[in-house]
């Protein structure tokens, strides 16, 4: 598969994030309703290309209106759609929220029977791209069902942890047949990534830890370098060999929580990719997600640097908390 060869390389999820435009009430109320691009690896390739950064996702639609918008909102953020993949099997997935603010977004996903990006086969990976990515990320997501997982394990060995090579673990239960399914299928990745995201229930299904720090721990004894458990309002915690980095949360008035962690997730391919220290790269990565969580939608909301560096000169209380390991 020809195409462009990117910094930032992302795979998985695509669709259309229908979000109403109301809050506090149920979909059974919401009277209007706006249509964004969505997918988690898609929107971390849109947040890199805010950075400046040529990226492109990996995916599949399906031959219909909403696979031709997904392509064309690509494009517009500035996403190449070199890789996306046109199936005429599966329509493109729709996704609808329901915004309870601070901390209750209930999702509800329509990809059955099944998703063009979950029909992605080894032939659709891109090697060049994948090999000459200065980030390649992941979704766990991907590893639920085939054809995908043998898609994504072609991918890693092309990769073999040259550059930075980022598995965010995005546990989503309803897209598994059991827990003990994603236990196996996402902790048996990790040696093939060097870098691990998670939130605590993320890291339960990949390392059976929910303590953020024995949690990072046993990521980094599975091979992961870098081992970031995401809390919530209690910030965010890394660990390397070397260092433990802790990371207030920024407060921001909530408005929509789900596109945190996509923003989180290209603002930290940004700061690896510039060669920041790990508590800079943290800290940066926590605020963007901060940032969107401020605003309604995600994959227009992706800030733009001078944004998040603004917000973090705003919070000097959120400067991380650094401990060098023995």
């Amino acid at each position: 598969m020809g195409g462009t060869l990117v910094e930032v390389l992302t795979i998985g999820r695509s669709g259309v994030d229908i979000y109403p435009l109301q809050a506090d009430v149920g979909l059974e109320e919401v009277s209007t309703f706006g249509k964004f691009l969505g997918g988690s690896p898609t929107n971390i390739a849109v947040a890199a290309a805010r950075y400046g950064h040529s990226s492109a996702a990996i995916t599949g639609v399906g031959d219909d209106p909403f696979g031709r918008f997904v392509r064309m909102e690509m494009r517009r953020l500035g996403v190449s759609d070199d890789y996306v993949v046109e199936n005429r099997d599966f329509n493109t997935p729709v996704t609808f929220c329901e915004i309870f603010p601070p901390d209750n977004f209930p999702l509800y996903f329509y990809r059955e029977p099944s998703a063009p990006d979950l029909q992605l086969r080894p032939c659709d990976i891109p090697e060049d791209a994948v090999r000459a990515a200065k980030v390649f990320s992941m979704s766990g997501t991907g590893l639920s069902v085939e054809p995908s997982r043998s898609a994504h394990h072609h991918a890693f060995k092309l990769r073999n942890k040259e550059g930075w090579t980022i598995a965010d673990l995005d546990y989503r239960p309803m897209f598994w047949e059991s827990e003990e399914e994603a236990s196996t299928e996402i902790g048996g990745i990790l040696e093939m990534v060097n870098v691990a995201v998670g939130n605590r229930e993320e890291c339960w299904i990949a390392v059976g830890e929910t303590d953020p720090d024995r949690a990072a721990d046993a990521l980094l004894e599975r091979g992961v370098e870098l081992a970031i458990v995401k809390q919530g309002p209690k910030g965010t915690l890394a660990k390397t060999a070397d260092e433990r980095v802790e990371v207030p949360a920024t407060e921001v008035e909530t408005v929509n929580g789900l596109g945190a962690g996509d923003a989180f997730g290209g603002a930290l391919a940004h700061a690896l990719i510039e060669g920041w220290d790990i508590p800079r790269a943290i800290q940066f990565a926590s605020t963007a997600g901060a940032i969107v969580v401020s605003r309604l939608e995600c994959s227009t909301a992706m800030p733009h640097e001078h944004e998040v560096l603004d917000l973090i000169a705003e919070n000097p209380h959120a400067a991380p908390i650094v401990e060098a390991r023995s």
